[in-house]
């Protein structure tokens, strides 16, 4: 994660030192500065490498392991691998949404420079999906939405995922949903992120119904719908 975003922290370093240089008491604006880099780093190492999310045997505990299951991403594709092995007898189908024009973000333009598609992923549109109405079993869309900055955007893709779902078939979405812990880790970056009240609009919508859902620390939560 330091490595996607390391222009912010470069910035925030520079901005720390040059308050440390100043004559007392204009040093103490330091602090709130390095306070909030400091539980900044040590929340994303919570989140991405203490916890249990990466594991993703989670997942298979809020659905019935899937025969066919796509996976969508938006630029950064960290899920695909981990199902395979947990899942070597489904049939995945892993979908590249990566948009240059859609998502500017720089962090993500950074990851996809240093982790590019896997083998066999399918370049997509969050609006046309390239896969068969009610053909999938489950998809699986984790920290991807949240790129999609414009709410048809959003909106569009989850339509296409209820259209991909068989009856009865799963959405497994997982996110930083945006709430007192998510301001108080990241602070202003928060606001990348949307409330969980969005996702579940956006379900609403696309007539998916809320089936479950967990936490992984109380910064990212996953939720599961319905069709």
């Amino acid at each position: 994660m330091v490595r996607y975003n390391w222009p912010k922290y470069l910035v925030a370093a520079v901005l720390l030192v040059a308050a440390a240089t100043l004559p007392w008491p204009w040093r103490l604006l330091a602090v709130p500065g390095a306070a909030g880099v400091a539980v900044s780093l040590a929340a994303t190492w919570w989140v991405y490498d203490r916890s249990r999310l990466y594991e993703w045997r989670w997942a298979l505990d809020l659905v019935p392991p899937p025969r066919r299951y796509a996976v969508i991403s938006t630029g950064l594709d960290e899920i695909s691998p981990a199902l395979r092995g947990l899942l070597p007898d489904a049939e995945p189908t892993v979908l590249d949404c990566f948009d240059p024009v859609i998502m500017t973000e720089g962090s993500v333009r950074r990851a996809r420079r240093l982790h590019p598609p896997p083998a066999g992923a399918v370049p997509a549109g969050v609006t046309a999906l390239p896969v068969a109405d009610g053909g999938q079993d489950a998809v699986f869309l984790a920290f991807a939405a949240h790129e999609l900055r414009v709410p048809a955007q959003r909106a569009a893709l989850f339509a296409e995922v209820a259209r991909a779902l068989r009856p009865g078939g799963h959405l497994v979405l997982v996110e930083h949903c945006r709430g007192a812990a998510t301001v108080a880790a990241y602070g202003p970056g928060a606001w990348h992120f949307y409330p969980r009240r969005e996702w579940l609009g956006l379900a609403r919508g696309a007539r998916l119904t809320l089936a479950g859902e967990t936490t992984m620390t109380p910064l990212v939560r996953a939720l599961v719908f319905r069709r």
